[in-house]
């Protein structure tokens, strides 16, 4: 049955933005499709969550003129860098990339790390080869909206058996409602290579609702290894929906790493595809809810290779009246012998009419692998504070050491000190301490 939307868009509008900014005609028409397929998908069916009761109308308005990339930081960003000349960073606001900085000794080992435009005019047959393969446009209206309507972005790009020994950061950067914010993240690590990639989505105060649609896709050759590490801290104006997802070949590893910091509803999927024998995906994410937020957390990992093993951690806070739903799906697809899947999903609630839900789930098509899940949600464990009430700590401190002790196996990992430390001052705002 076709479902009749109000488009954000119309084709014939969208053909001439994509004319007027210069893009390749297999770019407009990768567009076009996104905004034929919108009018004809429903909204992705989520577990528990009903997106057709969510207000899904503001996606903003596509920018018609790109303003190019300057040195100078968007007021609101400095405080998230360190810049210096050898940094490594690419900065969005609103709509348009407007930063880029490279250091020379990577840029001569081949890496590659601009704004998604930029690379499409520069390497365009190398981002056609990857864009929407992973995150497809006829999977559901979002998906199908985000490839017509993505704009900035980040491509990543390391050749085969190049190191990177420090962090790539980009940051995203919305105070406008009335803007299109939709970034997508295309990573491709080649064989051998090392990357770290780290991400930070914030928002200042402007009026009305407006819907962040983004999406992430990584690629990992054969023995490569990435580390991904993503903190969303936007403001309740804004809901947040995100796809982040990887395919992941021989002996390749990817490390997720993600903060949900938002203050708006939150639709978030992590997941990884262990194609190759002997890949490795692990995942840790934390997430704090407040006010009255609806927040769908999905973290999956699906098995096709040999040996392949994946590791999930999810652990929420919900306070005040937050409800949160969060899923782990733990996938083996018939062939993939000797897989490992290991999922852990822990809910602590601080408030009576706070709500948490953690759904782990084992699809098993193969014999011979190993799968286990566990799932908690409860209140603070009254025993370990009066423990520390009896050593001389206030029930304050006492309840506020048991969360950070519940949230630390993800903070600690985050592979920025900088953005580690912005991290737990966000945790502990969203905390109200």
């Amino acid at each position: 049955m076709t479902t009749q939307t109000v488009l954000p868009v119309e084709p014939q509008t969208l053909q001439n933005i994509s004319a007027s900014n210069g893009e390749p005609a297999w770019l407009t028409e990768s567009r076009l499709n996104g905004i034929r397929l919108a009018a004809e998908l429903e909204l992705p069916k989520l577990e528990k969550t009903r997106l057709d009761r969510w207000d899904l109308s503001n996606f903003g308005t596509m920018r018609q003129d790109r303003p190019g990339l300057t040195q100078q930081l968007p007021e609101g960003v400095a405080s998230y860098v360190d810049l210096k000349e050898d940094s490594n960073l690419v900065v969005q606001h609103n709509s348009s990339a407007v930063f880029a900085r490279l250091s020379a000794d990577l840029a001569a080992k081949g890496v590659i790390f601009t704004d998604l435009e930029t690379a499409v005019r520069e390497h365009g047959e190398l981002v056609k080869t990857y864009l929407h393969t992973i995150v497809k446009p006829e999977e559901n209206r979002l998906t199908a909206l985000h490839a017509a309507l993505w704009n900035g972005g980040v491509f990543l790009y390391v050749p085969k058996n190049v190191e990177v020994d420090v962090p790539l950061q980009s940051i995203f950067l919305i105070d406008d409602a009335s803007a299109s914010f939709a970034p997508h993240i295309l990573i491709v690590a080649e064989a051998n290579s090392r990357v770290t990639y780290v991400d930070n989505y914030i928002s200042g105060q402007y009026e009305g609702n407006v819907v962040h649609n983004g999406a992430a896709e990584v690629f990992v050759k054969e023995g490569a290894k990435v580390q991904f590490a993503s903190v969303h801290h936007l403001n309740e104006q804004t809901t947040d929906l995100i796809n982040r997802r990887s395919v992941v070949e021989n002996d390749g590893s990817i490390e997720w790493i993600v903060g949900e910091m938002n203050a708006g509803d939150v639709v978030s999927e992590t997941l990884s595809i262990l194609k190759g024998n002997g890949s490795v995906s692990d995942a840790k994410v934390i997430a704090v809810g407040s006010g009255s937020q609806k927040l769908n957390y999905t973290t999956k990992a699906v098995h096709f290779g040999k040996s392949s093993e994946s590791q999930m951690i999810t652990r929420a806070v919900m306070r005040e009246q937050a409800t949160a739903i969060i899923n782990g799906i733990t996938k083996i697809e018939k062939g993939a012998t000797k897989a490992n899947g290991e999922q852990t999903e822990k809910v602590l609630m601080l408030s009576p009419k706070a709500r948490g839900d953690a759904n782990p789930i084992l699809l098993i098509d193969e014999d011979d692998v190993k799968a286990g899940h566990a799932a908690s949600v409860g209140q603070v464990n009254q025993e370990q504070i009066y423990y520390l009430m009896s050593r001389g700590i206030s029930r304050e401190q006492a309840e506020r050491l048991i969360i950070y002790g519940f949230l630390a196996p993800v903070v600690s990992d985050i592979p920025l000190e900088q953005l580690q430390q912005q991290l737990q001052g966000l945790v502990e705002r969203k905390l109200g301490q």
